[in-house]
């Protein structure tokens, strides 16, 4: 079984769109859950997602929980049932089947992975960086590439880390790269949106995204990370 989990925040304009995908991309849907996990919506999210409850054909929960997308996903987990974890943002669309192929990858002993990814604009520079999606190197990882993990290697390695407020998706995959336990790119395509990159300008989100992976890189903790996008990414 696989459990996706979902971490929201006042996406009423998208969820509708996202839940609407996976009933329609799930193979198996008997073999498939969906936990979308909300940290304090304004909106109609909440609403939103609880109306096709009873409209999809896999089972779907909608939880509540502190905000944080690392706290969200690690409670999103925890109320799961499946032995794999398959975390996805809510502007991302995973492929046809993509169930099924991750239960594939898991077969041959990949306890965890991602999708190549693209994004849902031909700007020259998200082109050029969603090419590097296909590089199987944890500097190429990000979390709209979505990501599967078996359960019991997410418990070892104790889940998310809550005290990122950002960057907690690269924290997290780069301890599974560190673990060594044969990390997959599978070769079918996650489509995200790039609505940040619309709002804050490409280039300069980009530069802002690059300054964020050096200040981690070089030992920034996660409140100066925090600190950092606050005042430069909107």
């Amino acid at each position: 079984m696989i459990s996706i989990v979902v971490p929201v925040l006042n996406e009423s304009a998208n969820i509708a769109a996202l839940l609407e995908l996976l009933d329609k991309n799930i193979a198996k849907a008997e073999q498939t859950e969906v936990n979308i996990v909300d940290g304090g919506s304004q909106d109609s999210t909440i609403s939103l997602a609880e109306a096709y409850i009873d409209k999809v054909n896999y089972s779907l929960q909608v939880l509540r929980s502190v905000p944080g997308r690392g706290t969200q996903m690690n409670f999103g987990a925890n109320a799961s049932k499946g032995e794999v974890l398959y975390f996805l943002h809510v502007d991302s669309m995973p492929p046809e089947a993509f169930d099924q192929k991750i239960n594939q990858y898991v077969a041959k002993g990949h306890r965890a992975g991602c999708f190549r990814m693209r994004f849902d604009d031909n700007h020259i520079l998200l082109k050029f960086c969603q090419w590097f999606t296909r590089i199987n190197m944890k500097f190429c990882r990000g979390g709209d590439q979505s990501l599967y993990v078996e359960r019991a290697l997410f418990e070892q390695l104790g889940g998310y880390n809550e005290t990122f407020g950002i960057y907690e998706d690269c924290e997290f995959t780069g301890r599974l790269y560190d673990a060594k336990i044969g990390f997959v790119v599978i070769p079918d395509t996650v489509t995200t949106s790039a609505r940040k990159y619309r709002t804050n300008g490409t280039w300069r989100l980009q530069y802002h995204f690059t300054v964020i992976h050096l200040k981690r890189f070089f030992g920034a903790n996660p409140e100066q990370l925090v600190d950092y996008y606050k005042k430069y990414i909107h």
